[in-house]
């Protein structure tokens, strides 16, 4: 099991900076999420950087962007970093795809199943395994002269994963991505009851190996050796659970728990903007399905008693933050990292 860090935007200068703190601290990777910044220049600034890091979106948003053009932007990241990336692709949701992005949604799990397709087709043409030809339900590919063909390297076996949380999606990636970005709020239940097995009908209906498909998960994980160094992450976990809780389409994970109307008391608050009242919905009993809390020697072993067996990559989705106000927590993470993958 890989321990990565999630990241965000920065600038190039940072990007390299912290990119060198983490791969020296002993992690596996880092995953680059697209919200105020798109990711590709980090992510190109950090690898120089990096060496040995394996790099992902986690995720790109798909449906701006022209298949053509994820998968060109793959094609140069996989051949920079020797193999060292993957691409992650997400659908985002309505309101930024249609209102931020100008950009069709409708029907978002057919259109991710073609949109993976013709990165694939896009892949196999820049490999010269084929010409390129993708005739799809939203997306038509077949003009690549050779003029417009990227250079040739030997890392063009690029990984296609996508995020994925309802049913729908969950069989669109067992089907066709070679790696499901879970979502940050998640329980092993859902994993286990939920995801697994939907991603397993989509691979079987696919002919495919589901044991070849990873999974990519985002931690809440919280290490202090006391209450009061615990505090804080854990304040920023509820909030964020609580942030996540508001949409609809993840109520199901606080219902499938036995917790009713969570999502509906959360909405209500965000209505009002309060913040505080939204984190104290999250109750310590949810915050230990939804999240990792442990001393910091004891939470390597927690993540791998948790995932081990489960995730390929686990993500640290809080320790960025401490990092980037204590640059020497980075050692303190190293060591779960080591921890984790010993």
């Amino acid at each position: 099991m890989e321990f990565d860090l999630m990241t965000g935007s920065s600038t190039w200068t940072e990007a390299a900076e912290l990119a060198q703190a983490v791969e020296g601290a002993g992690f596996s990777g880092m995953l680059y999420t697209e919200t105020g910044q798109v990711p590709w220049m980090q992510l190109a600034a950090a690898a120089m950087a990096a060496p040995s890091l394996t790099f992902t979106t986690g995720i790109a948003v798909a449906f701006p962007r022209s298949p053509m053009v994820s998968a060109q932007l793959a094609w140069e990241l996989a051949g920079e970093t020797r193999g060292r990336f993957r691409l992650g692709l997400g659908s985002q949701v309505k309101g930024h795809v249609v209102r931020r992005y100008s950009s069709e949604f409708d029907r978002p799990a057919a259109r991710m199943r073609d949109y993976v397709l013709a990165v694939r087709a896009c892949l196999r043409a820049f490999r010269r395994d084929e010409k390129l030809s993708h005739e799809g339900e939203f997306f038509n590919l077949s003009l690549l002269p050779a003029q417009w063909m990227p250079r040739r390297h030997d890392y063009g076996d690029v990984k296609v994963d996508i995020s994925s949380v309802g049913p729908i999606m969950n069989r669109v990636a067992g089907e066709v991505a070679d790696g499901v970005h879970v979502h940050p709020m998640h329980t092993m239940h859902y994993i286990r009851e939920r995801l697994l097995p939907e991603v397993a009908q989509g691979a079987e209906r696919a002919g495919r190996d589901v044991t070849e498909i990873d999974l990519i998960v985002p931690v809440f994980a919280a290490p202090g050796n006391s209450a009061e160094e615990l505090a804080p992450l854990i304040r920023r976990a509820k909030t964020q659970i609580a942030f996540y809780g508001t949409t609809p389409n993840y109520s199901f994970q606080f219902t499938d728990l036995g917790y009713e109307g969570v999502t509906e008391k959360l909405r209500d608050l965000m209505r009002t903007g309060d913040i505080a009242g939204m984190a104290d919905v999250i109750t310590d009993d949810m915050l230990e399905h939804f999240a990792v809390v442990a001393p910091w020697n004891e939470m390597g072993d927690r993540l791998k008693d948790r995932y081990g067996g489960t995730a390929a990559r686990v993500v640290m989705y809080l320790a960025e933050e401490q990092i980037r106000k204590d640059p020497d927590m980075v050692h303190k993470w190293g060591a779960v990292a080591q921890a984790t993958r010993s």
